[in-house]
């Protein structure tokens, strides 16, 4: 297959992922190597899905470490390679506090402390925030150094330890519904309703880059949502489209949407 044609499907800014998800590839199927990734995004288990259906000698398997885990780990193998007992290699690193505080905190929070610690983000599944405190799922190779370094999360003192998948406390994600009406789908409009910001506020960081919609960078700020589309502008939050409800006489979208809190 031609460079040609493994990009015209993908947006410029995947390239370098795209280029690392086609030697996983391409090694499983031609040399049969088998490889574990670091947790992806949906965005980036689809590129890695979408290339390995190219190939008819590799194969694909998925695990977040929950069943509707959004962020998870692949394995590529060759096709021939039975994977149903392959050890994904992921944690669960649990943050508690005797501070009552801790109650407090969110998922950006503990996000942060992790990544203040120099881990990188793809070290890192999905988060389980309660108020109790957080199960966090990781990558096992970096479970030590957290139990070494991790002391804070927001400036509130912090236990951890690492425990088995089998512990985990499985929050579910909850979303604010609301049904707006707008002028059109795009993206600009629904997003300055749902964030309830003026439509220039909004703008400037769609062209700067900081919007994707469905994991995929964005930069359009007419681009047109559709039913499922799942919007991330960093700085402000996420928000899922869930439904198109109809348009009115006047010619206005009412659209229903759910921002996760």
């Amino acid at each position: 297959m031609s460079h040609k044609e493994i990009y015209e499907h993908f947006h410029p800014d995947e390239k370098a992922f795209v280029d690392r998800a086609w030697e996983w590839v391409e090694r499983a199927a031609e040399r049969h190597e088998t490889k574990r990734t670091d947790f992806l995004d949906p965005r980036q288990a689809h590129i890695l899905f979408t290339l390995a259906n190219r190939h008819p000698d590799a194969q694909v398997l998925l695990n977040g470490g929950s069943e509707k885990a959004e962020r998870q780990r692949a394995i590529v193998a060759p096709d021939y390679k039975v994977l149903d007992d392959i050890d994904m290699g992921i944690v669960i690193l649990d943050i508690s506090s005797d501070d009552r505080r801790i109650s407090e905190l969110d998922h950006g929070d503990y996000l942060g402390a992790l990544l203040g610690l120099g881990i990188k983000r793809d070290k890192i599944g999905d988060l389980h925030v309660s108020e109790s405190g957080c199960h966090a799922l990781i990558a096992e190779d970096i479970g030590n150094f957290l139990l070494g370094h991790m002391k804070q999360a927001h400036r509130i003192d912090v236990n951890v330890s690492v425990r088995p998948l089998a512990d985990l406390r499985e929050v579910k994600v909850e979303l604010v519904e609301q049904v707006l009406s707008v002028a059109s789908m795009r993206l600009d409009g629904v997003a300055s309703d749902v964030f309830r910001l003026s439509r220039t506020k909004i703008v400037a960081p769609i062209k700067a880059g900081r919007c994707r919609v469905s994991w995929k960078p964005v930069e359009d700020p007419s681009f047109q949502l559709r039913e499922g589309d799942m919007v991330s502008m960093k700085g402000f939050g996420r928000f899922k489209v869930l439904e198109v409800e109809g348009v009115s006489k006047s010619g206005r979208v009412r659209v229903r949407v759910g921002k996760f809190v």
